[in-house]
C-alpha cells in the first residue's frame, strides 16, 4: 500500500520503462519521447514532435476491492483506498510509419511486462515490498474515446486504453493512545465516628 502519491508515481513510472525499454534500433529511426500528461500541458502543447503521451483521463474505486481490509491491516483502522486508473496512450507524429510503429512497439512493450513490482515503481508513493500493479488493455467504446477527444483541444491522435489496477492508498493512521482505564466510584453517606475516651 502507498500514499497519496501513488496515482501520479504508477504513471511515472510507466513513462519512465517505456524509455528505458525503448530499442537502440527503433530510436535511431524514430527518435520519440515517451511522457505522463496532464489534459491542461496536451491541451497548451503546440508542437509535441514525437511522442507517446500518457494521459490519465478517468480514476475509479476498485469494485473488488472496495472496503476489504488486508490482514495486516487492525479492525480500528480504515480500509485502504483501491483504485483503478484509466490512461490514454495516444501516439503523436508526422507519418503513418511512425505513428504505427511506436504504437505497435508500445503495445508490445506493455504486453511482455505487465506488471509493474516496486521495483518498477518510482519511491515517493511509499510503496510497500509486495505492491504490484497491473496494466492490462481495456475496452473503450468508439463514443467514449470521442468523447475523451472532444474535451482536448488538438484533434484525435491515435490511441489506445489501459487500465492499472489495484493501486491501493494508506488510510491516514490515527496514533495509538494510551490505554483508557475505567473507573467506577460510588459515594456512600458518612458514617460519625466514635469519640473515644481519654
Amino acid at each position: 500500500m502507498a500514499n497519496v502519491f501513488a496515482p501520479h508515481s504508477v504513471g511515472a513510472s510507466l513513462a519512465s520503462y517505456l524509455t528505458n525499454a525503448y530499442p537502440d534500433a527503433l530510436r535511431a529511426r524514430f527518435p520519440a519521447s515517451f511522457s505522463l500528461m496532464s489534459a491542461n500541458e496536451i491541451n497548451q502543447a503546440e508542437d509535441l514532435g514525437t511522442t507517446v503521451s500518457l494521459f490519465l483521463y478517468r480514476v475509479t474505486v476498485n469494485e473488488h476491492l472496495r472496503n476489504v481490509r488486508p490482514a495486516s491491516v487492525r479492525q480500528t483502522e480504515n480500509a485502504p483506498l483501491s483504485l483503478d486508473l484509466h490512461y490514454l496512450v495516444s501516439v503523436w507524429a508526422d507519418n503513418a510509419l511512425a505513428e504505427h510503429t511506436l504504437l505497435a512497439w508500445t503495445m508490445q512493450a506493455l504486453y511482455l511486462r505487465p506488471v509493474l513490482s516496486v521495483s518498477s515503481l518510482s519511491p515517493e508513493a511509499g510503496w510497500d515490498a509486495a505492491d504490484a500493479v497491473q496494466i492490462v488493455p481495456s475496452e473503450l467504446s468508439t463514443e467514449d474515446l470521442m468523447r475523451v477527444w472532444d474535451a482536448l483541444t488538438p484533434p484525435y491522435r491515435l490511441s489506445v486504453s489501459y487500465l492499472a489496477r489495484m493501486v491501493r492508498i494508506d488510510a491516514e493512521r490515527v496514533p495509538d493512545g494510551l490505554p483508557v482505564v475505567a473507573s467506577r466510584l460510588a459515594f456512600e453517606p458518612a458514617v460519625p465516628v466514635p469519640e473515644t475516651a481519654t
